[in-house]
């Protein structure tokens, strides 16, 4: 028989996006195989702290966590160990196998985390520290992608502190460099359409900057488009392959957060009704955005 494999499943986190975490992390504790690994739930709260059990996820889940222990990895590649911690001092729980980190948003997502992990120098799953930090950044990653001649939508980047100074010049300079409404804005670092405003007037613009403003220091605004919504899932390392196109349905006008996860009625096509020339363009640029920031594992690419 083969030994199980120590598995720490960490969720949660300190990013606008901890339920989403929570939510993700009960899918792929239903799909693991407990024949094959030990798994070590470990929970990471809205301040930061880090706390296990063996039913943690559903502690977390039903926001009961009190008394569950607290729990830590330290970074020294000479102990890659889950540790419980009490009162300060270390116990060892498990020696670490594989990490799989289901951290949405900042603080998990964006390279952070992955950094750590390398610290410790442990397997974990996804992508590394430099295209978690790159994907995470929409930004950054639309500068990226233009580098490696794929098409982006417009957008501008603006900074908090520039909203501070004069937001009417802002609402002003988006208007100027993109044209006509519709607008969205967004935080940089942020995912699930956490802080981010479909705008249709130089008032909503303005609002929805103070909104993405609130959960990031950089923000873009970005044209909106009478498109449709297409996600691809890359797997692989140094040779990734992709799937057949998903297309989404929204149920409001846009795929908000809400239409995500609250309203239970988004639709979802697998295959998506494209033909089979953009099926294959999809697959190819979905390809290419993986490999330009060293993606590795899995990613979903959306367009």
């Amino acid at each position: 028989m083969t030994e199980k494999r120590n598995l720490i499943l960490l969720f949660g986190g300190r990013s606008g996006e901890h339920e989403v975490s929570l939510q993700s992390a009960k899918a792929i504790l239903g799909a693991l195989d407990a024949a094959r690994y030990e798994i070590y739930q470990v929970g990471i709260t809205h301040d930061g702290r880090w706390l296990g059990g063996e039913h943690a996820l559903d502690d977390f889940l039903r926001g009961q966590v009190a008394h569950l222990p607290e729990a830590t990895i330290l970074p020294d590649p000479s102990r890659p160990h889950l540790f419980a911690l009490d009162k300060g001092m270390l116990t060892r729980i498990a020696p670490i196998d594989v990490v799989f980190p289901i951290l949405h948003g900042t603080f998990g997502e964006d390279g952070t985390m992955q950094g750590l992990l390398e610290l410790v120098d442990v397997a974990y799953v996804g992508a590394g520290v430099l295209a978690a930090s790159a994907g995470m950044d929409k930004a950054l990653f639309k500068d990226v992608m233009q580098a490696n001649g794929i098409p982006v939508v417009p957008s501008i980047l603006v900074l908090r502190s520039a909203l501070e100074a004069d937001i009417t010049a802002v609402a002003e300079q988006a208007e100027a460099e993109l044209g006509d409404y519709p607008f969205f804005t967004k935080p940089c670092n942020l995912g699930s359409s956490v802080g981010v405003v479909k705008c249709h007037n130089r008032d909503e613009l303005l609002a929805g900057l103070r909104e993405s403003a609130r959960y990031d220091r950089r923000i873009i605004v970005e044209k909106g488009l009478n498109a449709r919504e297409i996600e691809i899932a890359v797997l692989g390392n140094e040779h990734p392959s992709a799937s057949v196109a998903g297309e989404i349905l929204p149920s409001r006008e846009f795929y908000s957060y809400e239409a995500k996860y609250e309203d239970g009625t988004s639709g979802l096509l697998i295959p998506a009704p494209l033909d089979e020339h953009l099926m294959d363009t999809l697959r190819e640029v979905a390809v290419a955005a993986y490999k330009a920031i060293d993606g590795a594992g899995m990613s979903r690419v959306d367009f």
